[in-house]
Parts: structure tokens; sequence; C-alpha cells
């Protein structure tokens, strides 16, 4: 038995050699992808039109294999173009060779200014990429690149793919790739050399003819004709006789003489430096043959001047500094900080002024103390210097943020009223009384929830802009903003109307901040019309002359009513409650004893339309043209009513949120009701006091007449009459506007409660600015920061002219309004819309740049004028531009005599790098002399179709591009060869 086990244990240690091996695997995996990528056969595209390949669409894309364990990303670049024979685009057509084949002859697209490497050293429309994925990982030994190019090889020809496929080597940067296409019975290689040091011999057209032909070992004599395209690429970076015209803004302009505070309402706009580096002309001669031209060692016959192509490319200078990107970067920084107004400016101004009245005999000397004669005319001085003479108690007076110049400037041009020689007269600012612009320039605050660019508001944020970027910075905005706080309760304690501000409501369209600012406009309104009113008009008068502002006269009080009793307290004060925001604020009642007898409102609780009927009526506005009361035949009055309060949109979330938390159960529902219902309330009473006797259904006609149905029926005579009726929503049982019309008293709008608390109201809205941070006040003005950045651009881009650049604002446009909309953007979409307004503010500069180095400006011939303005436009929007007429045209003049300028500035030899490359000295004197430098880079392309690699084999298209710059020469050639003999 031991005998026998012995041969069955050397069965297990054999080796079964039917295993895949890794490079087998990795091979299959290679197919796999072209099979998945259906690269299988040959697939002819249309001939390749000139241009298509900057104009045309790349698309690429991307798998990952292994061998072993190292990684490679397949790649598959391709032009989008249709196919010239869809019918028969599987069929694999035997006579003819691969479409990278035909396309190595393709004279149409040397030179793309912008495409693959690939691309431009070849001429491929199609190829597929294998790589390292790891940026870290290298293929460096021969063995595995001989690997590599194997497996590419054997890939080939079992899946059929007539694709070229290619293996980077080498370091990522050398951009070193080795590869190979197949077809039926041909073969192209393509291989390349990359050197550092150019080996003399090679530095012109002799040299690499030699190379070229000594690689294809052409078995034929004489040698077809090599087909060469050259092109020579020179470079202009000395601008020196066309300088920067670019000026940076005047500070100390900014205050104080001729100018004065006018450019606090002007962005900065423009680059610091020059946008455009350097310019490169390309010189072309696009269908040469040898033998016609001569270029060695000894000699040249490649002129620029005589090139037949030029084409011109400008670069860019990296980020350059635009004045307008870093006045808003720098303002949306300040959106980042944490510290509070007092944290920055020391200790709190509330603080010290709590310290001086801290005993109680100052409180009660102030008590008795004259009050101060009010002073109807503001001045500057005036106006400001309360913040800071509390400031400099703490820091001294050299350290203030702001001196008196700047801030002086800066609070007359916001508040341009302050300067007027009459006494205010509570109207807005002379800007407001205009019609608001209808332009779209002006309605894009609405767009991007900022505020209009005549508002304070806006002038606002400009202010803040420029101080934080010249006058203090973070500081500086601190100081400014409290100034603006105290500036805002001057105006509401002494009656002053905010100027730069529209009537009316906040307008819930513009930022929260300018709502609020409307908000104590409101106030103040209210304030000054309440104040008036008690000093001159007695009540008939404030009834009779009502202007129709309903809000304003409603406040209004006369002398006759300044007695009031604690009977109507408890009755005409507290009707239906009388829905206002504060049970303790009530609005100042001023009908006496006798009125109220006289109007019999002693029982008045219960008094039906009979007693109402007998009535005085009062707080008439006028008589409606058509509707009578429908029980006595009086004519129906529309009464003076208040007008309902003025909210701002984070007041308008207050009350929805309170309102949603009564629930949904039939007293939170009822309570809901009463609450939304206050001016309703208040209207009914108006309408009863001018209308004793009326009814429900009175008030329905003229409030809401759609409630109140009239059909034509026929009475008992047989007549055609009207009759009317309330709505079925006005029957329903428990109706609120029936409940609130049984409990509403005639009461005027005069004698209400306010249903707006202006004094309340105001010091919300006054402790909310004095709270804010320069954080909170940056993010609230950020939108018209925005808004007029974007203005500024528009503005300038139209003195201008470019259509991209167009293109780009709209987009700018559109992408901040979705942005801005949010009540707290992100970030990074901020960031984002400044970076894009940079660039275009770049971009602008550019063109300027541009126009200053072409004298478009100079140009007497308009025609002239036309053709260059429509070449620098080009510049501007694509990669590279052809120069129409090369060095004979418009264009070609201007950039031939910047070249000659910067040579004779230059005035001295060439580096010793270029004597040496150039060779001998007559060609050395040759250049010195020249209107141009030696080229910064050489490009050539030399192609032939040549039988390898016997004679009688089929003849095939061979080419080679060769590039030569100061630190770097390439070879990369395709040769081709028959495979069907072997």
């Amino acid at each position: 038995m031991a005998a026998d086990s012995e041969p069955e244990s050397e069965v297990f240690e054999i080796t079964d050699f039917t295993t895949a091996s890794e490079w087998e695997r990795f091979i299959s995996k290679v197919e796999e992808v072209l099979n998945d990528w259906k690269l299988i056969g040959n697939s002819l595209g249309k001939p390749l039109e000139k241009g298509v390949f900057t104009s045309g669409t790349w698309e690429e894309k991307s798998d990952e294999i292994s061998f072993a364990d190292f990684k490679f990303s397949v790649t598959h670049h391709y032009l989008v173009q249709e196919s010239a024979d869809k019918e028969g685009k599987d069929e694999v057509l035997e006579d003819v060779i691969p479409q990278a084949m035909q396309d190595l002859l393709c004279m149409n697209n040397d030179f793309p200014p912008r495409a693959h490497c690939l691309v431009r050293w070849y001429g491929l429309r199609e190829f597929v990429v294998i790589a390292p994925a790891a940026n870290k990982d290298v293929v460096l030994s021969e063995s595995k690149c001989n690997l590599l190019l194997s497996s590419v090889s054997i890939a080939l020809g079992n899946t059929g793919c007539q694709v070229p496929l290619f293996v980077q080597i080498h370091h990522k940067w050398r951009r070193m790739y080795v590869g190979e296409c197949q077809g039926p019975g041909v073969r192209t290689d393509f291989e390349m050399v990359h050197l550092r040091k150019v080996p003399n011999q090679y530095t012109h057209l002799s040299g690499l003819l030699d190379i070229f032909k000594s690689k294809i070992g052409c078995p034929l004599t004489p040698l077809p004709p090599v087909s060469i395209a050259i092109r020579f690429t020179y470079v202009l970076q000395d601008w020196q006789q066309y300088f920067w015209p670019q000026q940076p803004p005047d500070i100390d302009a900014l205050v104080g003489g001729e100018v004065g505070g006018l450019e606090f309402g002007k962005l900065p706009f423009g680059a610091c430096e020059d946008p455009i580096s350097e310019l490169h002309l390309a010189t072309t001669w696009p269908h040469l043959t040898e033998g016609i031209i001569v270029d060695n060692d000894v000699y040249s016959d490649l002129d620029p001047l005589q090139a037949p192509h030029w084409s011109v490319r400008v670069r860019k200078a990296d980020n350059p500094q635009c004045l307008l990107g870093d006045f808003v970067t720098e303002f949306f920084k300040i959106c980042r900080r944490k510290e509070s107004t007092d944290e920055i400016l020391g200790r709190s101004t509330f603080e010290e002024e709590g310290r001086e009245i801290a005993d109680i005999s100052h409180a009660l000397s102030k008590l008795t103390e004259p009050a101060p004669v009010p002073i109807h005319k503001l001045s500057v001085s005036n106006m400001v210097h309360t913040a800071k003479k509390k400031i400099r108690k703490h820091r001294g007076v050299e350290e203030s943020p702001l001196n008196n110049d700047v801030l002086n400037t800066i609070l007359l041009f916001l508040f341009p009223d302050a300067a007027s020689e009459k006494p205010l007269d509570g109207t807005s600012s002379t800007d407001n009384n205009n019609p608001p612009s209808e332009s779209e320039e002006y309605n894009l605050y609405n767009q991007f929830k900022s505020a209009p660019s005549d508002s304070l508001t806006y002038k606002l944020a400009l202010c803040l802009c420029m101080i934080n970027f010249y006058h203090g910075g973070l500081k500086g905005v601190a100081h400014l903003w409290q100034e603006f706080v105290l500036e805002m309760r001057f105006r509401w304690e002494n009656n002053f109307l905010i100027p730069g501000l529209a009537s009316g409501p906040p307008d819930l369209r513009c930022c929260l901040l300018h709502q609020k600012l409307q908000m104590l406009n409101c106030c103040i309104e209210r304030k000054k019309a309440r104040d008036e009113g008690r000093k001159t008009s007695t009540s008939d008068n404030v009834t009779n002359t009502y202007p129709g502002d309903a809000g304003r006269a409603g406040d209004q009080l006369g002398p006759d009513n300044l007695k009031g009793t604690e009977k109507e307290k408890g009755e005409v004060g507290k009707s239906w409650d009388s829905w206002s925001d504060s049970e303790e604020e009530f609005f100042e009642c001023l009908s006496d004893t006798e009125e109220l007898k006289g109007n019999g409102q002693e029982s008045g609780k219960k008094g039906g339309p009979k007693e109402m009927a007998n009535l005085k009526p009062e707080g008439r506005l006028c008589q409606h043209g058509k509707l009578t009361l429908l029980h006595n035949g009086e004519p129906l009055y529309i009464p003076v009513t208040q007008e309902p309060a003025p909210m701002t949109e984070d007041l308008l979330e207050e009350q929805s949120e309170v309102l949603a938390k009564l629930g949904t159960s039939a007293e939170g529902a009822h309570l809901r009701a009463r609450m939304q219902s206050a001016c309703l309330l208040s209207d009914m009473e108006s309408f009863k006091a001018a209308n004793p006797g009326c009814f429900l259904e009175d008030f329905v006609r003229w409030y809401s007449p759609r409630d109140y149905i009239e059909e034509e029926v026929i009475d008992e005579k047989g007549n055609m009459v009207l009759k009317g009726e309330l709505s079925a929503r006005m029957k329903i049982p428990s109706n609120m506007w029936v409940e609130a019309w049984e409990t509403a008293k005639p009461i005027p709008a005069r004698r209400q409660r306010r249903l707006f608390d202006d004094t309340r109201e105001a010091e919300k809205v006054l402790h909310y600015l004095a709270v804010q941070k320069p954080a909170d006040l940056a993010r609230h003005l950020l939108p018209c920061v925005i808004h007029a950045a974007v203005l500024k651009v528009k503005e300038e881009e139209s003195l201008e002219n470019i259509s991209s650049v167009k293109k780009i604002i709209k987009q700018i446009i559109s992408h901040s309004s979705k942005v801005l909309h949010f009540p707290n953007p992100e970030d990074k979409k901020l960031e984002e819309i400044i970076h894009q307004i940079t660039n275009v503010e770049a971009m602008i500069a550019r063109a300027r740049s541009l126009k200053a180095k072409f004298g478009t400006e100079k140009c007497e011939q308009e025609e002239e004028k036309e053709d260059l303005e429509r070449f620098v436009s080009c510049l501007l929007e694509q990669p590279e531009v052809l120069v129409v007429g090369a060095g004979r045209g418009h264009a070609g003049k201007i950039i031939h005599k910047l070249f000659m300028n910067a040579q004779r500035a230059a005035g001295m030899a060439p580096p010793e790098e270029e004597l040496k490359r150039m060779g001998s000295p007559e060609e050395r004197r040759q250049n010195s002399m020249s209107d141009f430098p030696p080229p910064a880079g050489r490009e050539l392309i030399l192609r032939s179709t040549v039988p390898r690699p016997a004679p009688y084999s089929r003849a095939l298209p061979q080419r080679m591009y060769s590039v030569l710059t100061k630190e770097d020469f390439r070879l990369a050639g395709a040769f081709s060869s028959d495979t069907s003999f072997f």
C-alpha cells in the first residue's frame, strides 16, 4: 500500500499550465474594454474639415484595469463626428487602410491651437491611451515598456480594433507615448524621442529630413517627395512703448476738494497691471516640398515676413489684480468675522452713558432741567460725532477709525438733506420725488433682493465697501455703522424723514435691512402726522381735509378731543377687543363727555340700527358715486379708515408662526380668525360712524361687492326689480363678519385704537439696527454690493461692446438671482458669483489693453478701424486668430511694428544660448539685424507615402513631427509597414 500511495502524492504536485497568467488576464481586460466601447472593425468617418480639431467637440470615456496590483486607466478620446457610411459601419473593409493612417496625411488641421498633445503630434481624430492610474505611478524600465507594448499589439490583433492604442511611459510631465495601430495587412508604429539638449545638426530642416529618410529606410530610388509644413512662433513680451493705461484710484481725492462725497457712490474698475503678458505670433508655411526651400546651418529662406499664414494668440496674465473684484472680495470677508461692534470699537458707548447717569441725583436733576429746544435744521455737526467722542475717551483722538473729513463726506453723501439751507419739511430727498426708473438696470434689485440703486441702503453698502477697503477696514465699518444707527435715532426722535427711501410700506422685494429702514420711515411719518395734527388741526378740519392717506389722517387728533372718560375706555376702546398688537397702548381718545351724550353712546352697546340712525355722522372721506343705504335711501359715504399695519418679512414670518401654533381646534381657529380680522373690525367701526343707520349688507356692498348678489325678480305688482342678498359664505353660522359687525361700534378712525403702534415698532427697528454685528451687516448688504458690481460691469462693457462678455453677464445675473433669493446663501455660491464678476472685469481690461496696443482709436479709415476691432474681439474669444493678409494686412503691419520696436528697445545682441544655436557668424549677423527675435518655438511636420519594408510593399503614410524650444526637443514619428507578406 505504501508503494501505491507514493504515485498519488506526486499527482497533486503537478502544476496546471492552463491557468491564465497575470499578463494574459491584462490582455483579456484590454480586449474586454475595446469590445465594450465597440471599437472593433474599421469605421470610416468624413474627411477632416479645416479647423475641426479646434471648433469640433471632443469627448472621452474612461475605465480602469489592472496588471497584477498595478492599476491603469484606459481613456478613449474621440472627435464627435458623423460616420460617412452608416450602413456599412460594422463591415471590415479589407482594401481600405485604417482611418488613423489616412489622418496622418491630412494637412487641414496642422498645428491646432487647442487639442490633446497626441492630436497635435499625429493629427488623429480618435485614439485610446493606457496610462498609470495614480499620478505617482510611472513605467520606467524598458522591459515593462516592451511588455505593455506587446500587450497592446496582441489585444489589437485579437479584437481587430483599428483605433490607435497608446501606452504612456516615463514620468507624466514628459508626455512620452508609444503605440500601435493595426489594420488588414498593415501596421503603424508610433515612436517618440524627448531630449532636453538639442543636437546642433537637428536645429534646422535639412538635419530633420536626414532623420526622417533614414528612419523610413525607403528602398526606392529616387525617393518619393517629402511634404513639409513649418511653423515658427515668435514671442513678444516687451510692451514698453504701450504702457498700461489703468491708474490706481487716488485715495486723497475721495475726500474733500472738488470731487467731494460723490466718489463714494462709484465703484472702482479695472486691472492694476497689464492683463496681457505676452503676444505669440505663429508664422506658418503649410505646403512646402523638399527642394523648394533651403533651411540649414548656413542659410535659411524662412523669413517670417514672407510666411503665407500668420496667426496670433495672447497669453493672459495669471490672476491680474482687479479693483472691483478686490473691493467685493474684501467686503465679503467681513461676513466671516465674529466680533460685535462694541468689541471692535472698545467698550460699549451705552456703558459710558450709563456710568454718567448712574447716580439718582443726576437722573432727578435731568427731570427738572428745561427741555432743549428742538433743532429743525440739520447740520453735519449736529448729526455726528456722538459715538466718536465716546470712542476717543477710551482710545485717544488719533486712534479713531474714521477722521472727521471722511466721516463728514460720507454722511453728507448718505444724508444730503443735512446740508440744506432750508428747514426740513418732512419730505424725502429730491431723488425720492422723481418717478423710479423702469429700466432693467434699476429693477435688478428685484431679482437680487437688494435695494434700488438710488436708495439709502444701496449708498450705505457702497460707502461701507469703500471704508472697508481704504479707510480703516473692519473698525471703520463698525464706526460708520454706529454713527448711522445714532443718526436713525436722531431722526426718529426729531420727526425727520429718512431720505432715499420710497414712501409706503416696506418693499418685500428688497433686503431685510432696507425693509427695516422703510418701516422706521413709516413710523416717523405716522408720528409726525400725529404731532402736527395735535398742534394745528381741529377734528372737523381733519375729517374734511383728509388727503387720502388713511393711516396718517387716521392718526391725526384734534384739540377738541383732548378729554377722555373711563366709560369710553371701557366701551369704545374695548369694542370686540379692537385687536391691536398691544393691550396697553390706547389710541388717544379725545371726544368729550357731552359729545358722547349727544351721540347716544352712553349705552350704545345694545343700540340697534334705529338708535344708530340718530347719531351724528363722523369720519367721512367722500360720498360714493352710486350706492345708497338699503334701508333709508341715504347716500353711502366712504369712511376714513386706518391703514393696515406695515410689516417686514421677518415680522410676517413671526406672525405666521404664531398663527400656526394656535392649532386646528375650533377655539384656535376662532382665535386665529379674530387676530386676522383686526383691520376688518376697524373698517366696520369707521363705516358705522360715517353711515349712521347702516346694515351689514351696506358694508359688504362697499367692502366686498362679490359677497352681495343681486338678481332681477318680478314683484307682486309684476314689475321687474333688483333684489339683493348676502352670498352663501356670509350666511354661514358663526360667520366672523357677522360677529365682528355686531360687536363693532360707530367710532371714527381718529378715535380708534391704533392698528399700528409706531412708537413700539420704531424702537424695535432701532434695537434691531443697534445689535447688528459687522458680519450681519455685510450679509444684509452683500446683495446690494453684488448688484452695484454687476451694474458697474454692465456700464463698462457697454463702452467696449464685447458679445462674449454680454452672455457671461446674463449668466451672472441669472445665477445671482437664484442664489441671493435664499435667506442664507452658501459662502461657496457667493464666492462663485464674485469670481465670475472678477473674470468679466479682467476680460474687459484685456479688451482695453489690446485696443490700446493695436491703436484702434487712432485709425483714420473706418474700414481699417472695423477690421482691427473685429481682430481684437476675436483675440479675446478664440484661442488663436488668423491674421488676414499675414504681414501685409492692417493687423500684420501693427504686429510687425510691435516686434520691430521691441527689438530696437532691446538694442543688444541675442543671449549666448541663442548665439550657439544659430551656428555660423553669417546667421548670427542676419538675426541680429532682423525685425524679429529668434523663434521661441520651431515646429515641422514631414510626410511621405512610401512602400515599406520592400519595394513591392504597399505605399503607406509616413509622418514625423518635430518641435524645438529652448529647453525641449521632441520627435514624434508614425511609421507604417506592410505586414501582409510576413
